[in-house]
């Protein structure tokens, strides 16, 4: 199966809780999950287009799968189709790096720490030229760092009052607004009964927190939605800035993932998956995307707000592990015939980016949805 978020050792509760919601999605995904009648049973859309022919001017670009110093490389973000930041060992394989690489073949070293201290950059998140992401090591805990990209100055850390963080895998655990970077954090005082929105300046500084009741999740600015992993309540979007709630209302069995402007539904049959729908928070134009055959390959229910990122075993799958890649045009509903042969799909700050090959001729593959025009 395609991979839905970045392998983390099983070690903390923050990873714990990533592992949690990235099960939930392949269980859906799988139709393991719920055996009641399907409330709907539409085809799915009709035909596909590749996206040479649909998205001929979009930004792409390919990138090796190893640095030019000889470490593999994992993207952790894209700015652009060609330029990412993201991490690989040292040559020498003591340390671990955080680099910025440039569609020219560029290199520029954020962040090094000696493997020793089990080093991890996660999260990260971009705006403009702005870069943030969380740190964590054995000996310094999880830590918010950040660094403006315009110019040469060093990554700074912004905060280690992280508190209990949460992060579910999604491109909004760490939310830029403002000033001001936000995440999500429980109160071990309250056990699951309230959520610890927290923020601090883009510059560093004191720690805000906010406390919200009940289990949540960010989403788009303002939005939060119910928590990935709690399938046992209804799904709920409630705004930050006027404290708005939007219920969402599906069949008893469905599967649903949302934002605030459209939700993801995975419809469960008596057989398993029967298919994927979409549909705004309100219920409105509820249609199918997608037949049983398909998965999801991201966890964020729509990308920018139009693209559903979504996949299908290939005759090979079994052996190698790898899928075609497809995108749900919500804005046209077409499908879009992306690749074939992905091994790891991934998509944040508008950049949809996937992997093919194997660990001795790896290589990144990137579009930039925020360059498709027209419909």
């Amino acid at each position: 199966m395609v991979a839905v978020t970045e392998a983390l050792p099983a070690l903390s509760p923050v990873r714990r809780r990533v592992r949690a919601a990235a099960l939930v999605v392949a269980l859906a995904a799988a139709g393991a999950l719920l055996t009641a009648p399907s409330p709907r049973r539409e085809p799915p859309p009709p035909g596909r287009a590749p996206a040479a022919t649909v998205w001929p001017n979009a930004q792409k670009a390919d990138t090796p799968g190893n640095l030019p110093d000889g470490p593999a490389y994992q993207p952790g973000i894209f700015l652009d189709a060609g330029t990412s930041v993201g991490t690989a060992p040292s040559p020498d394989g003591r340390s671990t790096r955080l680099v910025l690489r440039g569609g020219d073949g560029s290199l520029r070293q954020l962040r090094k720490l000696p493997i020793t201290d089990s080093p991890d950059f996660y999260n990260l998140t971009a705006r403009g030229d702005d870069l943030v992401w969380t740190e964590s090591t054995d000996s310094g805990g999880l830590r918010l760092w950040g660094v403006d990209l315009r110019g040469g100055a060093a990554p700074h850390q912004l905060t280690a009052e992280t508190g209990d963080a949460i992060f579910y895998g999604t491109q909004h655990d760490l939310v830029i607004e403002g000033d001001r970077v936000y995440w999500l954090a429980g109160d071990p005082s309250a056990g699951t009964q309230l959520t610890e929105v927290r923020s601090v300046p883009l510059a560093g500084g004191p720690v805000r927190v906010r406390r919200e009741p009940g289990v949540w999740s960010l989403s788009a600015w303002p939005w939060l939605v119910t928590a990935p992993d709690d399938q046992t309540s209804a799904t709920v979007l409630k705004s930050l800035t006027d404290g708005r709630r939007i219920a969402v209302e599906t069949g008893g069995n469905d599967l649903t993932t949302c934002g605030p402007a459209w939700c993801r539904i995975m419809v469960m049959s008596s057989d398993g998956l029967a298919g994927i729908d979409a549909m705004h928070p309100d219920g409105t134009q509820r249609h199918r995307i997608a037949g049983p055959g398909a998965s999801v390959a991201v966890t964020d229910a729509a990308i920018l707000d139009r693209y559903a990122i979504l996949a299908e075993d290939e005759v090979s799958s079994a052996v190698s592990g790898s899928q075609r890649l497809l995108v749900y045009d919500l804005a046209t509903r077409r499908t879009v015939d992306v690749a074939a042969g992905a091994t790891g799909t991934f998509s944040r700050n508008g950049v949809l980016w996937w992997s093919t090959g194997d660990q001795d001729a790896l290589t990144w593959h990137a579009i930039d949805l925020r360059t498709i025009s027209g419909g």
